[in-house]
This record gives C-alpha cells, structure tokens and sequence, in this order.
C-alpha cells in the first residue's frame, strides 16, 4: 500500500503523540483521513491544518473510547460518510504506573477499555468489509512492554501483550485476502504518555517520568518506520535497533531476570517502598 492518494486511514487517539504524528505522515503522502479522539478543539486544528497543507480530506470524530459505545459509533460514522477505510490504526491508549494493589479500580477498568475492548471492537468492526474487499491494513500500536511482565506497569504490559498476540494471529488469518496486519511495538518515545501514566496514579509530586539513559525517539520516527514495515508486508515492527537487540536478548535469559530488571528501572514509581 505505498500509494496512498485516493486511500483513507482511520486513526484513534489523533489528537498527539504518535495517533497526530500518522495523521501528518499519512497526510503528506496523500491519503484522506477519519482523526477520532476525545479532544474535539485539538482535532480540529490538526485537520485544518492538514486540509491546507496537503489537500487531503480530514472528518473529524469525537469520541471517548472509555464508553463501550463509541466504537460502533465511530464505525456509523464513517458509514454516513459513504467513505471506506483502507487503514485502521488503533493507536489510542494510556497506561497507569505504581502499584497495581493501590490503583483506582475505575482507572484500571478504562484502561482495559481503551487498550483492550475498544481496540478489539473497532478490528472487528472494520476488518469485514477490508477481508471482502481484499484490500487494506490494520496497524495495532503495541509496545516493547509486550513482550515481558513490567511491575509497576503491570497491567499497561498486560495490555500490549495481548494486542501484539492478537495482531500475529490476525496477519496470518488475514493475508490470504490481501490484507496487512501490523503489531506495532515502539519503545519510549517523546511524547506525553509517561506524564500522563503518572498524573492517572497515586503518585507523589516530583516524580520524574522520563528515561535520561537513553535518547527517546521522535513520534515522526517510529511512525516512519511503522509504515515503511507496513510496505514490506511486515507483521511486527520495533523501531530502533536498540529496542530490537533489547526484545531479543531477552529471549536468551530466564523471563524471572527481566521481570527482576524491570522492577529495579519502575521502583521509582511504586508507592510502597
């Protein structure tokens, strides 16, 4: 799908981070866009922007996927449009850090909406008409936490686990019908998500969110290289050769030692030292 002129993707959680960085992306390259989040001024401006600078179609939908209701209004939306979706990214999501015995139960219940139901509704949803079509892609924004136990981050992980399982299983269900499957798992990023994990915790003022140790890459860079895996038919992508000699190191030590690293890198965040 390297042409994108005349395509349109859907994107969730379009409003920052790496959900505006596909919109701009996909703009650029000349596909229409459906941009959903919950921040309806933000969205708003981005596909304004967007229609002047690349001429491409943007609709914008307001939705909060923490309401088991707004995937199939998302969906009914896109049908009043009378467009089809040729790309689904199911980008939106949050994670919440600290420890999992003294989260808000409501907190932990949105988050498995969001990352979790919503996302697996939408693919259901969409998919359909891509399989009889025979044509289109899905990208599912995982995580480098998918691919180990994060204490402190625990159910966060559990999440992405479960959305790049899921996507491994659908790209071999799906193409056969010419339709593209992506796990998408980044690592950190520069963007506001570990602010807003904090924020969403119990945790004390003063709690530094970034990772010094390493330089972060850019929303625009991974999206890059989500979509230039997307291209070659990949089914996973991890942006940045350091995330990919971390995830497979991994496979070559006990899952009780990484599990051991995690805590000593998330302790910070814990609230029960």
């Amino acid at each position: 799908m390297r042409g994108w002129s005349g395509r349109t993707a859907l994107i969730t959680g379009a409003s920052s981070g790496i959900g505006e960085a596909f919109a701009r992306a996909l703009a650029s390259r000349g596909a229409d866009l459906f941009l959903t989040a919950r921040s309806i001024d933000r969205l708003e401006a981005i596909a304004e922007e967007l229609r002047r600078s690349d001429g491409v179609s943007v609709r914008v939908i307001g939705a909060d996927l923490v309401d088991p209701e707004a995937p199939l209004a998302i969906h009914r939306a896109v049908a009043a449009s009378g467009q089809q979706v040729d790309l689904l990214i199911n980008n939106a999501g949050f994670g919440i850090v600290g420890d999992f015995a003294d989260q808000s139960p409501e907190r932990q219940m949105a988050l498995l909406q969001v990352n979790v139901t919503a996302l697996t509704c939408l693919t259901r949803l969409f998919l359909p008409a891509m399989l009889e079509r025979r044509c289109g892609a899905v990208i599912q924004v995982a995580s480098t936490a998918s691919f180990q136990g994060v204490p402190y981050l625990a159910l966060y992980a559990a999440t992405k686990a479960f959305i790049m399982n899921l996507s491994e299983g659908l790209a071999a269900e799906c193409a056969p019908f010419g339709v593209k499957v992506l796990g998408f798992c980044p690592g950190s990023t520069a963007t506001a998500f570990h602010e807003t994990a904090i924020a969403g915790s119990m945790m004390a003022d003063g709690v530094s969110a970034g990772e010094p140790h390493r330089r972060m890459q850019t929303a625009a860079e991974v999206v890059d290289y989500a979509l230039d895996c997307l291209d070659r038919g990949r089914i996973l992508a991890i942006p940045g050769l350091a995330n990919r000699l971390m995830i497979f190191s991994e496979r070559l030590v006990p899952r009780s030692f990484i599990t051991r690293k995690a805590a000593g890198l998330y302790r910070r965040f814990s609230t029960r030292r």
